[in-house]
Order: structure tokens, then sequence, then C-alpha cells
């Protein structure tokens, strides 16, 4: 569905008012006492008063702004509006970032059209930075993001969140395969490194075990700036799984192929 580029605008502030009233929550707990709950009886899934609180407050401003639009978030109930838009929260991306006082966290907000994510935003409160994208172009607080060029993954930099997010010991060796090859390899960042993907201070991020509120904010920003970012197979990335994210098309395509490689 194309959107009308007064609409695409209008619903671009709105996401801004969106980040307006999770950062008022988010800030209001980061590095102070939170009670951490976890989510998941088989690991450590955290999450805290901040990030329903924050989601809480998103939904509510969509609510009374857009009531026809439907809501997927991560902390509450999916809603299905009456109008093919829907808007993909997560209130904090990096919640064991943000227990731990570290600011590589942020929250993300997706307006999807129905088909695809239209437009993006990663909001990083603490530092005051504010990514976002349309597809066409992504701006870094007003400004214009661009990728950086990178003839080859030998030349590379590499990010991925942890190592614990890889499911099976295919997608690890697999994984390994790339980071060998990468000129250098760093763990953490969750969001913030396919932001600095776009921004054009990283090369790569390669990560799996995604859910649809990982990725829907970022695709845009990725993409407005220049990047890409598909599945491991080349595929569809918005409903999450195992994802790649990277400023340069040759880059991509040789993760891609490590990826795929067979032993």
């Amino acid at each position: 569905m194309s959107m009308h580029p007064d609409e695409q605008a209008e619903y671009l502030t709105f996401a801004g008012r969106l980040a307006d009233v999770a950062s008022a929550v988010t800030l209001a707990h980061f590095r102070g006492v939170v009670d951490v709950m976890n989510k998941d009886a088989t690991r450590f899934d955290p999450v805290t008063v901040a990030d329903l609180e924050a989601e809480r407050a998103m939904r509510e401003l969509i609510r009374s702004t857009y009531p026809t639009h439907g809501v997927l978030g991560e902390e509450e109930q999916r809603i299905t509006g009456t109008d093919p838009f829907f808007w993909v929260l997560d209130p904090i991306d990096g919640t064991a970032a943000f227990i731990t006082g570290l600011p590589l966290w942020g929250t993300l907000i997706a307006l999807n059209d129905g088909q695809r994510p239209a437009l993006g935003v990663m909001d990083q409160p603490f530092t005051r930075e504010r990514f976002s994208g349309d597809g066409s172009y992504a701006w870094l607080n007003g400004k214009p993001l661009r990728v950086q060029p990178c003839p080859a993954l030998s030349q590379a930099k590499l990010m991925c969140t942890t190592p614990e997010m890889f499911e099976t010991s295919e997608q690890w060796d697999a994984f390994q395969r790339v980071a060998s090859t990468a000129r250098m390899q760093r763990y953490g960042g969750d969001c913030y490194g396919y932001c600095m993907v776009a921004a054009g201070h990283i090369d790569a991020v390669v990560e799996a075990g995604l859910e649809t509120h990982d990725v829907q904010a970022l695709i845009p920003i990725v993409e407005g700036a220049g990047g890409i970012m598909t599945s491991w197979t080349g595929g569809d990335p918005q409903h999450g799984g195992a994802v790649v994210a990277s400023g340069d098309a040759r880059v991509h395509e040789e993760i891609l192929r490590l990826l795929n490689a067979q032993g």
C-alpha cells in the first residue's frame, strides 16, 4: 500500500510523540532501582515495570489518536484494528542493557501498512538520539543518515547482541563462518547495532531468534540509509527469526553465502 507523503510525515511526527511518552517512563527508571521479572521459565528473559508502563502509555496514545489502527506490542495482547495499518512496539529493546545501566537499548516504533513496515523509529532517550526512516530516507535527530561502503567482509566490522541467540549448533557454526572472516566482531548492541549500520559505523549485524517487534522499526531505518536487511536466506525479515543487516550489498551477499554454505 503506497502512502501519501503528507500522510507519511504525519505518522512520523506521531511516532515521535509515541517515543516522547515512552521516554518519560523509561528515563524515570533507568539507572534507578528497578524491579526485574522473568517472562520465561526455561531462561532469563527480563521485563521491568518500565517496559510495561512505556508500552501502555504508547498504546493509550494510539487508541486516542488513531482508534482504527491495530497494535502489536511485546508486552500486551495484539489488537486488530479496522484499518490495515498497525503499530509495532517494543518499549525497551535491550532490557538486559537497561537493567545493567548500559545505554545500548532503545524504544522501537514501527507503522506497518498491512504489507510491510512503512516507517520506523528507534529512540534512545538517555543519549538523546532518535533514529528514524521510511525505507527511502533515514535520519538521526533530523540529519540524513547514510551507510558506509565496504568492499568485502574481510574489511567489515560485524556485530551480534549475544551468542545465546543462536538456537542450534548449525546456526552457531554458520555465524562463526561469518565472524571468523570479518575484520572484527563485537557482541552487544541490540537495536543500537542496526542503527550503527545505518549511520555507517558498523558494516553488518547477524542475529537469530528475533521477534516481529525486534525488527520492524529497524527495517525502514537501515533501508532508508541505503542498507539491506533480509533473512539469512535473503527473504523478507519483517517477521524476525534469523536476520542480516548490512551497509553494503557486496558484504551482504558474502555473508549470505557463508551462512548458507554446507558444513
